[in-house]
This record gives structure tokens, C-alpha cells and sequence, in this order.
């Protein structure tokens, strides 16, 4: 059995943010009022990424939420005059002592760029200071795939996106991912809130197979040791044989997709399914599954690649 690396080992799973927004920047919320509604809803990190300004501190200390360093980066698409397209990243990295080039309130400049080889130096500059980068919100952002899929070092891209999705119904379900994982880019998806009002805030997030320090937390997501959700539990995704097979919380539907084919669904006939599992196709470069609960909230499996 090929087990996808979140649902190996002993680690309890930790629920994780990876892009919200405060009064540091655009949000509506305080960093201390955002991270006490996280703690309310059970999250064991989160990173505050306020737009262009970096932030280190934990300003709520006794919710014992661990902070992961970052802020959002972002360029405009030069001469796209009023639609609006742009190149949007988070920026995550260690503490200062391991390696994180930036420091506490650094404030960084925007500015317009001509396509995604001239994006690239950003995300340069950024792994150049220890950071992880996530792509973020396609849809939102005007971008089709075939304009960022050439982007390198970026270790996931947003799938699901709050704001988004309660703004704009954009960014639901994994736009774009699929042309980026058959095209054989290693890129993981992760769920986030983007959340500026406070009622986007802990309505997408990781599920983190770490123990609960800044540096392992970020090894983890780096080697898709994760899976993301808006509500299902996924307990297991794993290539058993010939057959991909998924076992989670109770749910109505499990879908799996490998890009080349058309999805396999598996629903549950009456009441709800709690696993499913389905033959590999031939050809298949990688499985992932969605999940989809009874209240329409899914859950995203990262892909078990297949060489």
C-alpha cells in the first residue's frame, strides 16, 4: 500500500491557516481578534500575511497558536488597464534564528510586471530568503493556467480560497491545478480564507502531519505531508494494489481525478459513505480524490504521484 505522506506515522493533525489579512493591512479584524477566532475554531498555527508586510508576532500568546512568519506579495499584470489581472503570492518562512532573510514589520514596495517570467524574480528574491511561496487565488486573479504555469519554487497554490469564494464564487474547487499536475509540475493544493471581513476567517485551511514547532511545520507542507478542508475529515488516501481508496468522516460523495481521464465518482446511494474506492486507469500519473459532505463542504487529498 502507497499511503499519501499526510496519513503516515502517529503525529495528531494539525489544523493550519495560511492566509489571512488584519488591520496590519486591509482586514477588518485585529491580529489579536483574528487569532482569538482561530482559537475559537481550533487551529494549532496560523500565519497573519498582510499585504507587503512581513509579521513574526504572536499577538495573542496564550491561545497557544504557534505563528508562522509571512505576508502576501503581490504585482499587478502591466497593461491590463482596467481588468484587473495580477500575480499574488504568500510568503511563509522560518524564524529569524533559522535562516529568514526578512525582518519583523519590513514593509515591501508593489508595482506591475509584464508576465510570469518577470513574476519569477519575486518569487526569486523571496526563496532567495528562505521562504516558501504559495500562488495564490488563479481564478480571482484573471490568470488561466497557461499564464503561471511556468512559475518555479512555488510549493503549492491555493485551491480554495474563502474570500474569494464568498465574494466572487471563485476559487472553489481547485481551478487550474489539474493542467499544472498533468503537465508533471509537483505542485500542491492548499484550502485557505484569504480572510479580510471577519466572517471569512476559518472557513478553509490544512491539516498538517507535523509536530507543532514553526521549522517542522513548514517541512511538512513543503513535502505535502497535508491534506485540505472546509469541514470532511479525511482519514487515509492510499494506492492499495491496483485501486486508489479513501476513507474520511461521513460524506456523500468521493471523487478521484488523475487529469488524463474523466473523474471516477463513488456516491453513496442512500444516507452517507464513510471510504470508497475505485481501479487506477492506465496511464496515470498521479490520483488525488475531493470529498463533498452532506452540506456541499469538501475536503482535497494532495496527489500520490506515480512514477
Amino acid at each position: 500500500m502507497i499511503i499519501q505522506q499526510a496519513f503516515t506515522g502517529n503525529n495528531r493533525l494539525l489544523k493550519g491557516g495560511l492566509h489571512c489579512h488584519t488591520t496590519r493591512s486591509d482586514g477588518k479584524g485585529s491580529p489579536r481578534e483574528v487569532m482569538l477566532m482561530h482559537k475559537e475554531h481550533g487551529y494549532d498555527f496560523l500565519a497573519i500575511t498582510d499585504h507587503r508586510r512581513y509579521n513574526y508576532e504572536n499577538y495573542a500568546p496564550e491561545t497557544g497558536i504557534t505563528i508562522i512568519p509571512g505576508m502576501e506579495m503581490d504585482r499587478g499584470l502591466d497593461g491590463m488597464g482596467d481588468y484587473g489581472m495580477c500575480y499574488h503570492a504568500v510568503s511563509i518562512g522560518p524564524l529569524k534564528e533559522n535562516g529568514n532573510g526578512f525582518d519583523h514589520d519590513q514593509v515591501f514596495d508593489t508595482g506591475t510586471v509584464k508576465d510570469q517570467y518577470e513574476f519569477q524574480k519575486v518569487l526569486d528574491f523571496l526563496h532567495a530568503n528562505n521562504n516558501l511561496t504559495i500562488y495564490c487565488h488563479p481564478d480571482w486573479s484573471r490568470t488561466p493556467a497557461r499564464s503561471y504555469e511556468n512559475m518555479k519554487g512555488n510549493f503549492a497554490m491555493e485551491i480554495w480560497n474563502s474570500g474569494c469564494v464568498i465574494e466572487n464564487d471563485m476559487d472553489t474547487n481547485a481551478w487550474g491545478w489539474d493542467e499544472l499536475l498533468v503537465a508533471g509540475k509537483r505542485i500542491y493544493g492548499v484550502a485557505t480564507d484569504d480572510g479580510h471581513k471577519m466572517d471569512q476567517h476559518c472557513v478553509g485551511w490544512v491539516m498538517v502531519n507535523s509536530e507543532n514547532d514553526v521549522w517542522s511545520i513548514l517541512k511538512a507542507l513543503e513535502s505535502g505531508r497535508f491534506y485540505s478542508s472546509t469541514g470532511p475529515e479525511i482519514r487515509l488516501f492510499a494506492i492499495d494494489g491496483d485501486e486508489a481508496v479513501i476513507e474520511t468522516s461521513p460524506v456523500r460523495e468521493a471523487v478521484f481525478i488523475n487529469g488524463t481521464r474523466p473523474n471516477r465518482f463513488v456516491r453513496a446511494e442512500n444516507g452517507l459513505i464513510t471510504s470508497a474506492r475505485v481501479k487506477l486507469q492506465d496511464k496515470t500519473k498521479y490520483i488525488r480524490a475531493t470529498v463533498v459532505d452532506e452540506f456541499g463542504r469538501r475536503a482535497w487529498t494532495n496527489p500520490i504521484f506515480i512514477d
